[in-house]
This record gives structure tokens, C-alpha cells and sequence, in this order.
């Protein structure tokens, strides 16, 4: 059925440089393909295996989903009612919306807020931190009027699922989700992965070329950081398949994988013909391929990124997990893969992203050659560079130091520093470091008071919303 989908597999890495993938293809609680391809670590001649533990990243948000409907079965919980009810002091920074925000809202990101993922980001807040800290965020929107997909509402989801379980998240998934399926090789932080015993090690493009990424963390970790092998994340695909069901053991309840399963929001139109419109559940895109009904959600990090996907009229699943970002190699051998399986007369799906990534790098290049010519015609360093230099504060964002750093300046910025070039009148950018959680080429712009003294900088860290601005301290 599958034909030489091995081939294509091994053409799909070699295209895009990517060290080490891990598939899993079930059908109707048959596994069909389950192995490893490629390396764990180009600097290593080990090789991946079914059991190699990866970052699933985003995938994470179907089990935080899927915890809270465990709680909708015991009937802890309603999607339909208030964050407040389980979380009172649950503010955001519009005062009406933090009291009509329901779960439901959270999961299928309909609260107004955008993505903000610098809070997140760099790894140092908590979970408590990062849920005080939404009451500074600035809305895209109003609730409910359209999608806005972020990792911050998920945070908070995990949050109701500690309060009425009494347990940590991570307790709570392990318990009630991941050892009742059979899951063996799983974590919920970069540190565990890295102590596991077969586990793979993030890689990022730089140009054409790839490099080995540090081990970020994802402290937002209901969003984001479960670690696991396809071969149990098989065991999970068999589960949404089975309706909630697995070996005859029901786990989930037929209401709650609806709500789970239901096109609650419209996300927009996918740029690929064969997909179309596209929805959100809890945890799951909702739309279709080629005209069977498709669930599906991908996730990428630093070095890293997945996919999984269901055609739950077909009984076909599959989960791809890759120690490379970015590429769009997890999408096509979806796609291909249930080509083959349903008989369909086969897309080019290679040759089709191939030609984006020939795009997508020849304008990365022009990009990179616009931002040189720009910092070249702002080689004039200004006068006083001590006038930029202190400490800069935000409510959400915490504190940001400018700092002399040999004859030009830097920056300090929770736990992460760098370089600064000067671009034009007090505006300079950071450097490009895509191996490491790093603001690349964010523009730092400085404003003055009405003395003309420096008084703030502000940073585009949330594009949908106005520049994020830190004050004087």
C-alpha cells in the first residue's frame, strides 16, 4: 500500500537536511509502519528508532485537551463556563473579557490574544508567572471574534486541570493519560529528554545549511514539552481513532472526543488546494484532504518539528517526528502517505515544496542582503552611546538592560544577551542566532521625553499588537 514511501522519506531528508525522522502509520488499530530514519545528532552515527524520545512540541496541546475532558466525564468540569469559575483570579487586560472567557474559549483560541510567545519564550517564568502576567498583554481582538492561535491559553488550561485535580499537569497527564495507554518513553521537560536513554538532539537551518540547536527549554509546558517516541504516540492515534477507545478500553467518552472534534472556530483557507478551509478544536486543526474529513496539528520548536494527523472516517493515522526546523517535510509525507493508502493518484508533494523552499531561501537571501545594506548606511555610531544605556522595564516583560559591550552596546534580557548594530537614528537590531532561543534581527527603537532625554525602548515582540514598550527604570 505504501510503495517505496521509504524512498521518499530518505528524498524528503535529503532535501532538507534534516539529521532524523520517526514515523508512525496506523490503520484501524493496525500498525502499518512504525521506524526510525536518519540520525539522532549529526554529530553522533546513532541512529533513530521507533523508541527514540523527540520534542512533540504543539502536539502536547491534544493531551492538555484531552486531561480537561477526562475532568468533562467526571463532571468536574463544563467547557462552557467561565475561566473564573475554576481560576478567580483569571485576569486578562480587558476587564470584560476576563470574565466571559470560557474554557472552551481557551482551547480553541478564541479569547483575543495573541500569540505574546516572548513570555513564554525564554524559559524563566512558571506557570503561575506566566497566567499573573496576561492581565499586562495587550489584545488583537475582541473575544470570540476570531481565531488567534497562542500557547498562553493553554498554559492556563493546564492551570484549571492542577486546580481541580489537585495534581501538578504533569502528574495528571502521566496518570490518567499516558500510563493507561502504555506509554514507556515519555517526559515533560528538555532536562528529561536529555537524560533519556535513547533520545534524539535538535538541529536549525542556517542558509541552506543545518547546525546542531541548543536544548531549549518550553516552560509553557501544557502547550509545548511533552517528550515521547512515535511508538507510543501510535497508541494515541489509535485512541482518537477508536473514539475514545483503545484495546476495548474506554478511556474518553464519546461526548467529550465530539467536543474535542468539533470545528468550534474558522481559521482561515489553506494555501493547499486539496485542504481548504480550516477549523479549530481543542487541541486538533479540523478540516479536510482530498475530501475526507482530516484532524490533525503539527508543532516546532528550536531544532524540532512534528506532526500528527487522523482520517477518522478511515481508520488512518499518522505521527512524523523530525529533529529539524524548519521544513515542510512532515506536512508532504502526510500528505503522501495517505495518497498511497487511499488509492489516490499520487501529488508531487516533493517536487511542490521543494520549489517553496527554493523561494523561501532566495528571498531569506534578499531579506538578509536588505538588512546588511541597511545597518552599512548606519555605520555612524551616535555621539553618546551612554545615553541608551540602563535598565528598561515592561509590567509582563520584565526588565531589559542596555549595556556598553566593547565600543558599541548589548543587551541583557532574561537570561538571554547579545550584540547590538546600530540601524538608523536611535534604532538598532539584534543579532541572527537561530540555534538558540534568541530575538533574532528585532529591532530596538528608543524614544525620548520631552527633554530629549532617553526615556524607553520598544521592541515589535507581538506583531499583531502595538510595539511592546519598556520604560526607564
Amino acid at each position: 500500500m505504501l510503495g517505496d514511501f521509504d524512498g521518499l522519506v530518505e528524498a524528503a531528508m535529503a532535501e532538507w537536511r534534516v539529521p532524523g525522522a520517526a514515523i508512525a502509520i496506523v490503520k484501524a488499530g493496525e500498525t502499518l509502519l512504525l521506524k526510525g530514519y536518519g540520525r539522532k545528532d549529526i554529530d553522533a552515527d546513532d541512529v533513530v528508532t521507533p523508541d527514540t524520545q523527540f520534542l512533540l512540541c504543539s502536539l502536547t496541546k491534544s493531551f492538555t485537551a484531552a486531561g480537561l475532558g477526562l475532568l468533562f466525564d467526571e463532571g468536574k468540569l463544563d467547557f462552557g463556563r467561565p475561566v473564573r469559575d475554576y481560576l478567580p483570579a483569571f485576569q486578562l487586560h480587558d476587564a470584560v473579557a476576563s470574565e466571559r472567557v470560557t474554557v472552551r474559549d481557551l482551547l480553541c483560541h478564541h479569547t483575543g490574544l495573541p500569540r505574546h510567545d516572548w513570555i513564554h519564550g525564554p524559559g524563566d517564568l512558571s506557570t503561575a508567572q506566566i497566567v499573573e502576567s496576561l492581565r499586562h498583554l495587550q489584545l488583537s481582538r475582541d473575544i470570540r471574534t476570531g481565531f488567534e492561535y497562542q500557547n498562553l491559553g493553554y498554559v492556563v488550561a493546564g492551570h484549571i486541570a492542577e486546580r481541580i485535580s489537585g495534581q501538578r499537569w504533569e502528574s495528571f497527564t502521566a496518570d490518567r493519560l499516558l500510563h493507561p495507554l502504555g506509554f514507556t518513553d515519555f517526559g515533560f521537560a528538555i532536562e528529561a529528554l536529555a537524560g533519556a536513554a535513547d533520545h534524539a538532539h535538535p538541529h536549525v537551518r542556517r542558509g541552506a545549511e543545518v547546525e546542531r540547536a541548543h536544548l531549549c527549554p518550553i516552560r509553557a509546558a501544557p502547550a509545548g514539552a511533552l517528550n515521547a517516541s512515535v511508538r507510543d504516540l501510535a497508541r494515541w492515534l489509535n485512541l482518537w481513532l477508536g473514539d475514545g477507545q483503545v484495546a476495548g478500553s474506554r478511556l474518553l467518552s464519546s461526548q467529550a472526543i465530539r467536543e474535542m472534534t468539533t470545528p468550534w472556530v474558522y481559521a482561515g483557507q489553506s494555501p493547499n488546494e486539496h485542504v481548504g478551509h480550516l477549523h479549530y478544536g481543542f487541541g486538533w486543526n479540523i478540516g479536510h484532504y482530498r475530501g475526507a474529513r482530516m484532524q490533525w496539528h503539527t508543532g516546532s520548536w528550536v531544532g524540532w518539528s512534528t506532526i500528527m494527523a487522523i482520517l477518522p472516517e478511515h481508520g488512518l493515522g499518522i505521527a512524523i517526528l523530525t529533529n529539524r526546523v524548519p521544513g515542510g517535510v512532515t506536512e508532504l509525507l502526510t500528505y503522501s502517505a495517505f495518497d498511497r493508502l487511499r488509492g489516490h493518484e499520487p501529488v508531487d508533494w516533493l517536487a511542490r515544496f521543494a520549489e517553496g523552499r527554493r523561494k523561501a531561501l532566495a528571498q531569506e537571501r534578499e531579506e538578509k542582503a536588505r538588512r546588511e545594506a541597511e545597518r552599512e548606511k548606519a555605520r555612524t555610531v551616535p555621539l553618546s552611546l551612554t545615553q541608551y544605556v540602563g535598565d528598561y522595564t515592561h509590567p509582563a516583560y520584565g526588565r531589559f538592560a542596555i549595556v556598553r559591550e566593547g565600543e558599541g552596546l548589548g543587551w541583557r534580557w532574561r537570561g538571554m544577551s547579545g550584540r547590538l548594530a546600530a540601524v538608523d537614528a536611535d534604532v538598532f537590531s539584534t543579532e541572527d542566532r537561530p540555534a538558540e532561543i534568541h530575538p533574532d534581527n528585532l529591532p530596538l527603537t528608543f524614544g525620548r521625553d520631552g527633554k530629549g532625554e532617553v526615556d524607553r525602548v520598544s521592541a515589535p515582540l507581538e506583531p499583531k499588537v502595538a510595539d511592546i514598550v519598556f520604560r526607564r527604570a
